[in-house]
């Protein structure tokens, strides 16, 4: 989002009102410091914001704001029509919005349909709601077997796996996991990403799996992407993926970086674009990026083609 408002608006430059909604730590501080913008920050539950409303009822008057920001919501409401309608309604005539809704997990959801692999291999765990996405895709497509070949299904011995790997799996996360039905379909690995022993105990985990695809979303840095690349490409099945997310760090600003050991130059894309010339078996699907337009991840749908 910096770098369309960047390229393509006069955000940094125009006397404009601004409305956020479920506005994100990164830009916050950012915002209320530009003396050109009169920033207002608006959330249903966040203590951060100025103002506690629901989007389907905007508290003020029509033709308000030059310009409404509202990124990851239209998912969660329960009426996105009228949601809308009301962000229409608060913006003046020929004001614009950014409303965005989670790209990249539609084309997670589409490759997994896609490749139907047996497992999901992921590096970076957090609060763990990835995993737990990946185990319920894998369990959809262990119902749609079951649903073709007229078998029972038994939920409680999987066909299909996720393995998470993470260098601090803290309790609460892990004790959040557990606790979740697809809980028996995740195995979650303690550790560098890049050790040689975690990779060897990942391997281990994917065993004879004939369909494996691999998310990559731990360290930004440059080296360590590049070691995951080589620790985990080859657990990659033909056909299927390797997703390295994060890419667009790549085309940031570096104090976007927010302190952090990476940037441009030193990225997630710096990794893929050095690792791919001594691996003809992968290419960049720019289908994916060509049909998503805003990503994380640009550059980072890795196909395995042989």
């Amino acid at each position: 989002m910096w770098l369309y408002l960047n390229r393509a608006t006069n955000f940094f430059t125009a006397d404009l009102k601004v409305l956020h909604i479920a506005p994100e730590i990164c830009f916050l501080d950012k915002f209320k410091a530009m003396t050109n913008l009169d920033y207002t920050t608006a959330d249903l539950e966040s203590p951060l914001a100025d103002v506690k409303m629901d989007v389907h009822d905007i508290p003020f008057e029509e033709n308000r704001y030059d310009v409404v920001f509202c990124n990851h919501v239209m998912e969660h409401v329960e009426d996105d029509i009228k949601s809308m309608s009301e962000i229409y309604r608060v913006m003046k005539p020929g004001g614009w919005a950014i409303i965005q809704s989670p790209q990249d997990i539609v084309a997670m959801q589409e490759l997994v349909w896609r490749v139907r692999p047996d497992v999901i291999v992921e590096t970076g765990i957090a609060h763990g709601g990835s995993l737990i996405l990946s185990a319920s895709l894998l369990a959809l497509l262990d119902l749609c077997d079951a649903t073709e070949s007229g078998q029972m299904l038994d939920p409680s011995k999987p066909a299909r796996r996720v393995v998470g790997v993470d260098i601090d799996i803290r309790a609460h996360n892990r004790t959040a996991v557990e606790a979740h039905p697809m809980s028996n379909r995740i195995t979650m690995i303690e550790g560098s990403s890049i050790d040689a022993g975690i990779v060897d105990r990942v391997r281990e985990e994917v065993g004879s799996a004939k369909r494996v695809l691999v998310c990559l979303d731990s360290h930004h840095s440059h080296d360590h992407v590049l070691a995951e690349l080589d620790a985990y490409g080859p657990m990659v099945s033909p056909g299927s993926y390797c997703i390295v997310f994060d890419t667009v760090v790549e085309d940031l600003p570096q104090e976007l970086a927010f302190g952090r050991p990476w940037g441009p130059g030193n990225s997630p894309k710096s990794a893929v674009h050095a690792w791919l010339p001594s691996h003809p078996d992968f290419e960049i699907d720019r289908q994916v990026d060509a049909k998503l337009l805003i990503s994380v991840a640009p550059d980072g749908f890795l196909r395995r083609t042989a």
